[in-house]
Formats: structure tokens, C-alpha cells, sequence
């Protein structure tokens, strides 16, 4: 019943170990009590939004409040996909595929976490490449983007697998200091040459119009 209302509901992307899906209010939960528990190493600070700091309860509510505000704020011309990944139906992680007038200038971002006890496994690069599959097979993106810190080595390597070039940097303000990011750009061109996975994205259909397609 859900699904017929608000068809995103509906749309899964499958990869060779994991599933990747709008989590349900108790799935959602069980997302937000892992992100609550670190998704980083308390030296690392990984994200200009500084989400991560604070408290359990602090994290777990930011990521509840995020989920909700992005299914809120849903429109054609500026969408924001929060998609739990599941290992085995296990909510691993988060990861988000967005964009701004995205009929007209075919451009994605996208962005992850990952609970610490399920980093350094490749589930990261796996579950972006379903982002992308979905992106560029089904949604007609031309590019798709990303930033990164310079010392972000883990989130730099599974750009790097995946065909992401150099894009110039950013420079952003945090906490009073001046913070240098990569700016990273995968192509379509550039996509269909690279080795990819097995991934299957069910219920594209009735979500087309959804994205304004």
C-alpha cells in the first residue's frame, strides 16, 4: 500500500551481496541506532556537516531527522534518495543520490556511510555502484559527482575503483579553518568502459515520474 502511494518505496537496486532500498520506519531505526554507535574513527572527521559529533542519541536523531526531511522536501526539481543498504537484510549503512534540475542538467552527487564494523570490506564501492547503475542506466545522468577531503583515503580509493577523475577542489570553512576538497567527476563515457558489477534495479518504472521523467 505504501509502494502505491509513494512509489519510490517500491524501487530496489540489487548487487551481487547487497540490497538497496528505502528503509522502512523500523528498518530506519535499526539505521539510525548504527550510525549512532560511529561510522568513523573518533580522530577522523570525514564530513564538512558535522553531523557525526556529539552524543549517540545525537547522531541517531540527526539521521532520522535527515530521512525524514528528504521524503518531506521531495520535488522534481531538487531530490534527495536516502537509500538503507542491507547485507543479508541487515542495515549496514546509508547512501544518498541527489540532484538540482536534473532533467535539464543530468547531473547526480552522491554521497555514503557505512557502520565502522562493515567498512574495509568493499560493501562501500559496491553499494555506490548500484547508486550509479541506477543513475546512469535508468535515470540518463551524463555525470555523476562527488567531494572528498584530500586525507579521505578510504572514501578517495573507492572513487578511484570505480573511474572518478579529477575535478579541480573546493575549499569550504569548518570550525574557523579553511578545508580543501577534491571535486570528483565520473562520465557516462567513462562509465561504460569501466568493469562493473551485476546490479539489478526493480520498480524503475513507476518511479519515473518521481524524478520528472
Amino acid at each position: 500500500m505504501l509502494a502505491d502511494l509513494w512509489p519510490l518505496y517500491g524501487l530496489t537496486i540489487v548487487t551481487p551481496r547487497l540490497q538497496l532500498r528505502l528503509p522502512r520506519e523500523d528498518e530506519l531505526a535499526e539505521l539510525a541506532g548504527l550510525a549512532g554507535q560511529g561510522v568513523h574513527r573518533p580522530d577522523e572527521r570525514p564530513f564538512l556537516t558535522p553531523w557525526t559529533d556529539g552524543t549517540y542519541t545525537d547522531r541517531a536523531q540527526s539521521v532520522l531527522q535527515g530521512h525524514w526531511h528528504q521524503l518531506a522536501s521531495w520535488d522534481v526539481a531538487a531530490w534527495r534518495l536516502g537509500m538503507g543498504v542491507f547485507r543479508a537484510d541487515q542495515p549496514i549503512g546509508l547512501v544518498t543520490l541527489r540532484a538540482q534540475d536534473f532533467t535539464v542538467v543530468r547531473q547526480v552527487t552522491t554521497s555514503a556511510w557505512l557502520g565502522l564494523e562493515h567498512q574495509g570490506k568493499g560493501y562501500g564501492t559496491e553499494a555506490r555502484a548500484g547508486l550509479l547503475t541506477l543513475a546512469f542506466d535508468h535515470l540518463g545522468a551524463t555525470a555523476a559527482l562527488t567531494e572528498v577531503f584530500q586525507d579521505n583515503h578510504a572514501s578517495q580509493g573507492v572513487s578511484r575503483k570505480l573511474g572518478y577523475e579529477r575535478d579541480g577542489i573546493s575549499v569550504d570553512a569548518r570550525d574557523g579553518e579553511a578545508v580543501v576538497s577534491d571535486r570528483l567527476r565520473l562520465t557516462l563515457q567513462r562509465w561504460r568502459q569501466h568493469k562493473r558489477l551485476a546490479v539489478r534495479v526493480d520498480g524503475m518504472d513507476r518511479c519515473r515520474a518521481s524524478f520528472g521523467l
